[in-house]
């Protein structure tokens, strides 16, 4: 049956009417000062799993959290967008025989000792750029002039290592990334590691510099090759893992001696860890090579096949640590650089 509220004496309904404002007073403050707890607790984790599914570095949660209001400060300022709003796409690369390092530097002010970071947000990854090099110091100088610019349009709080093989002797790329890595680590708690050649140079920021939760092959077309795969297995030029990455395969060897096979080693220790290697679509993982010749010491190894094969063979056989003297680091404006004999 219906109520009939008109059946109410005066008093009765003034009596009804003030407990229904009660109640609506009540459930009113109910929902104004709990409404973010209520949001914050129905999906506490979306976000971490974006971060770990585009970054592939594990973010482990402890429960739900109130947010707390606190003043921004570097270390509390919002993530920054996995695609930056700077990114220009494709880009065609001039390289000027004039230019100089003091140059390069005028156009990147915010560089210090090699090192830059976004000031608006906090980057999702710290990545270190590990470049082995030896008497190229126009292609050095190519590759900084645009991989500066091309790191700060993608909001990475990043570092460049010039890892420099000191005398004539025979060139070992391998070894000399193992020393980057390591020398890298005392700097600076770095999430993911760039193996990157001196001269190839990117030529699309779409191109992400970043770290993903397999090992990341980023050369996937270049112009010496018609802008295809060197290969089908080419894990060579510039080259992308986590530090968790590169510590399960244990580095590079450093058997190879000469130019070929430690790039060829790395992917067999990636498959051997079962992990897969990802690639960047072909239409943004293009780079431009500066062309020249040969260096001397760093020939062809005629045995880096067979190397190979004898490594495969033995996989717990690493050689990744190098026992020689720490290198002694030389902080320069748009670089730092190490020693190695």
């Amino acid at each position: 049956m219906a109520c009939k509220f008109g059946t109410y004496s005066f008093p009765q309904r003034l009596k009804l009417l003030l407990i229904i404002v009660s109640l609506g007073s009540i459930l009113t403050w109910i929902v104004t000062h709990n409404i973010q707890d209520l949001v914050w607790e129905v999906n506490p984790q979306p976000l971490e799993q974006k971060v770990q599914r585009w970054t592939g570095v594990q973010i482990v949660s402890t429960g739900p959290q109130k947010p707390q209001p606190v003043t921004p400060t570097p270390t509390s300022l919002p993530l920054c967008a996995f695609l930056s709003p700077y990114l220009r796409g494709a880009t065609a690369l001039k390289f000027d025989a004039q230019l100089t390092f003091e140059e390069v530097q005028k156009r990147n002010p915010k560089v210090k000792e090699g090192r830059c970071k976004p000031q608006e947000c906090h980057a999702l990854q710290r990545v270190a750029i590990l470049i082995p090099y030896r008497n190229r110091e126009r292609h050095l100088l190519y590759l900084l002039e645009h991989l500066h610019p091309f790191l700060q349009r993608q909001l990475l709080d990043y570092g460049i290592y010039i890892i420099n093989q000191a005398g004539n002797g025979v060139f070992n790329r391998a070894k000399l990334l193992n020393v980057g890595f390591l020398e890298a680590l005392k700097e600076y708690p770095w999430d993911c590691f760039i193996f990157h050649d001196v001269d190839l140079v990117p030529e699309n920021d779409f191109n992400l510099y970043h770290c993903d939760h397999e090992p990341k092959h980023l050369v996937v077309g270049r112009n010496s090759t018609g802008y295809r795969l060197r290969y089908k297995m080419y894990f060579g030029g510039a080259t992308a893992m986590t530090k968790q990455q590169f510590t399960r395969v244990n580095g590079f060897s450093n058997r190879y001696w000469g130019w070929g096979g430690e790039d060829d080693d790395l992917r067999i220790r990636v498959q051997l860890q079962k992990m897969k290697i990802v690639r960047p679509s072909l239409e943004v993982a293009r780079y431009t090579m500066t062309f020249h010749t040969r260096d001397h010491g760093n020939e062809i190894n005629p045995e880096r096949l067979l190397t190979e094969w004898k490594q495969a063979l033995r996989p717990n056989k690493s050689t990744s640590t190098c026992n020689q003297p720490r290198p002694i680091p030389l902080h320069l404006p748009l670089h730092l650089t190490l020693q190695t004999i």
